[in-house]
């Protein structure tokens, strides 16, 4: 029953963890509270994405002598903090862009690899379909802190500054409980396998496929995330939140579904289907974003095959380096992150200047599918290195 217990204490965790990706609910208020472009509106949600994995980077390092406990528990307080200094942001801006964008960005960084490790652990013989359920409350969070807050906002006319007053106050609290749980089974030796120099890792090419093609499911799906409310201009009642909220749901759904296809094909298989398919919904996005309706469907869509991102890769980890080092190599993996945070910038100020998003969509498009040419063309790499160890 622990196994359990511990994953569902993972996914409330990763549900906390993933609020960011509601950001896009929070651009049109900010911009009319602060007087933003729609580009400097997104800084927060980019300088999250390049605090997160750059943390995570350091963190897998010393992952191990820290323990998961001590992990998960510092990055909620820091996590939750970082939302409560957002807060003042009604006095400068900067308050928000450094609370979420670094301090919220530097705790994600020490917590969301503990639930995936730990998990991972505890499911030896389940490693993606488990990889996909603890953090399938990254994505699937996002639709409840994106309701909760246009509640707030809409509702009870909350500022969006008091809004992260109020989350700051919850994930603090949350994450840090949740973090208690966090601990690997009886007779773990977390000495048992020594960490691999990262010098070794980047060298194998099997690395630089997986992160090369990481980078571009992530800037898909950062791009449509942090604009994704802005993308249909047409009138109807909420269908901005409900495409935000959709878009966290089919997240979460993709990233279980993605998980249980990863346990049964090779990582190169899995890693071409999910790009093939983010990049034919990008191309289709100026017939389906004439309507309400279309903004569901694509928001559904994107959403799904970006949950698959967040899955796929850390299943290849522990697939090809073992599950011993997933806390190592799946962080300097996830530094991918960094330069995809660029594309929610690249696609806010494309649209300040051409009033048009979909330059950036098909600009994006063009690079997945450049990566699975790639990636097909050296498929050999991965299926080499995909055996146990």
């Amino acid at each position: 029953m622990k196994r359990y217990q511990i994953l569902v204490a993972a996914v409330i965790m990763q549900m906390c963890l993933g609020a960011t990706y509601s950001w896009s609910i929070y651009v049109h208020p900010l911009r009319q509270a602060a007087g933003l472009m729609q580009g400097t509106a997104q800084l927060p949600f980019t300088l999250f994405y390049f605090a997160f994995p750059a943390t995570m980077v350091l963190a897998g390092s010393f992952f191990p002598r820290l323990g998961p406990r001590r992990c998960a528990q510092l990055g909620g307080l820091l996590f939750g903090c970082g939302w409560l200094l957002a807060s003042l942001g009604h006095l400068n801006f900067l308050y928000t862009v450094m609370g979420i964008g670094v301090m919220a960005g530097i705790g994600a960084g020490f917590a969301y690899i503990v639930p995936i490790a730990t998990c991972i652990h505890w499911f030896p013989d389940r490693k993606g379909l488990v990889t996909g359920v603890a953090v399938a409350g990254f994505g699937g969070g996002a639709a409840v802190v994106s309701q909760i807050g246009g509640f707030l906002l809409d509702r009870l006319d909350f500022t969006p500054f008091t809004t992260f007053a109020v989350f700051g106050a919850g994930f603090l609290v949350v994450v840090t409980t949740a973090g208690r749980f966090m601990a690997y089974p009886p007779g773990h030796d977390a000495g048992e396998h020594k960490p691999l120099a990262l010098g070794r890792v980047v060298a194998e090419p099997a690395f630089w496929l997986l992160y090369t093609a990481m980078f571009a499911g992530l800037s898909a799906g950062f791009a449509v995330n942090a604009n994704l409310k802005d993308l249909y201009t047409g009138t109807g009642l909420g269908f901005g939140v409900t495409a935000v909220a959709l878009f966290a749901l089919a997240n979460a759904g993709g990233r279980i579904g993605w998980g249980w296809f990863c346990d049964r094909y090779a990582p190169v298989t899995m890693i071409c289907t999910n790009l093939v398919a983010q990049a034919a919904v990008l191309l289709a996005a100026p017939l389906m974003l004439r309507s309400g309706t279309g903004l569901l469907v694509f928001a559904l869509l994107t959403g799904m095959n970006y949950g698959g991102v967040l899955v796929i890769y850390a299943a290849s980890t522990a697939r090809i380096w073992g599950a011993a080092r997933v806390g190592q190599i799946y962080g300097w993996l996830f530094s991918a992150n960094i330069p995809a945070a660029l594309a929610p910038l690249a696609a806010g100020y494309t649209y300040d200047y051409t009033g048009r998003f979909y330059p950036a969509l098909a600009g994006i498009s063009l690079m997945i599918l450049l990566t699975v040419a790639l990636a097909t063309r050296w498929r050999h790499r991965l299926d080499a290195a995909h055996r146990p160890r």
